[in-house]
């Protein structure tokens, strides 16, 4: 089944999907649903699912925060509920300090992130759900407000599981923690044409040193790497789902040249652009 809201302006967008045996996303600029963020929660048994051509295995009641671009199929997509929205119909940017989840659950620590919820949580999930649905099949005036309302608190409860998965809370300070994220956050809206940490720095108003150091505390990933793997990430969703060449590819990453951009993807895949493209069509 699935249930469409769109706002009255045409643009503000929230999907719920729920039991649909052909649940998926493969990549092209030009489709409308690859601008969506997607929230999923398996609710059958633990079962593969293919993210950007990686596969992974999805524990029985996880959760799984997908990206805007990222493809992935299910092998039992019917066991699937998932939440979709756009930025028009809400935006987890603006409204940082309502969620406090910009640059942490869509946005890192790392590009997906498997959470998995205690009891308690899956006994308000599925109020939250039935509460979705009726709202999603009702006529009211202000059926747009009390969606969005819903969606808020599905991605605060997310993000509290998340941070006590992913980060050791205790030790993290809320300022700390708010950097690491917001860092995210920036690398995610200008990975394609800055590649230095101190770009990030500044526009947070610190130094490299004070960034690298409080990465070497609470993350398994350097700044740095940040940066790369989000490079790296986005150019074999290019090469996987575009014809665009290599040169294409490394002037929208913002490499000077191809030839630099070839080293560069190699030092960190082990595999020239030509093999990985090579590789792919045949795993396809």
């Amino acid at each position: 089944m699935k249930y469409i809201f769109k706002h009255n302006d045409g643009l503000g967008t929230l999907i719920l999907h729920k039991d649909e045996a052909d649940f998926s996303r493969i990549l092209r600029q030009d489709k409308i649903d690859s601008k969506l963020y997607t929230i999923v929660w398996n609710k059958g048994e633990k079962q593969n699912v293919v993210i950007d051509e990686i596969q992974y295995e999805m524990a029985e009641n996880t959760i799984l925060p997908i990206m805007m671009d990222q493809s992935f199929h299910f092998e039992k997509p019917e066991n699937i509920v998932a939440w979709q929205f756009n930025r028009e119909f809400y935006c987890i940017v603006d409204h940082d300090a309502e969620v406090g989840c910009v640059g942490f659950v869509f946005y890192g620590p790392s590009p997906t992130m498997f959470i998995i919820p205690e009891v308690d949580f899956l006994e308000m999930l599925n109020r939250l759900l039935e509460v979705f649905e009726v709202e999603l099949l009702s006529e009211d005036d202000i059926k747009g407000e009390m969606l969005r309302m819903l969606l808020v608190r599905l991605i605060i409860q997310i993000t509290r599981i998340a941070k006590k998965q992913y980060i050791n809370t205790t030790q993290l300070s809320d300022e700390k923690f708010n950097l690491l994220r917001k860092y995210n956050l920036l690398v995610e809206f200008h990975f394609k044409q800055q590649h230095q940490v101190q770009y990030y720095a500044g526009l947070l108003n610190k130094s490299p040193k004070t960034i690298s150091n409080t990465f070497t505390l609470y993350s398994k990933k350097t700044p740095l790497q940040v940066i790369q793997e989000r490079i790296v990430i986005e150019a074999k969703r290019l090469f996987l789902y575009t014809d665009k060449s290599v040169k294409e590819i490394a002037d929208e990453l913002g490499f000077d040249d191809a030839a630099h951009f070839s080293k560069f993807f190699k030092k960190r895949t082990s595999q020239s652009p030509s093999e990985f493209k090579k590789i792919s069509q045949i795993k396809t």
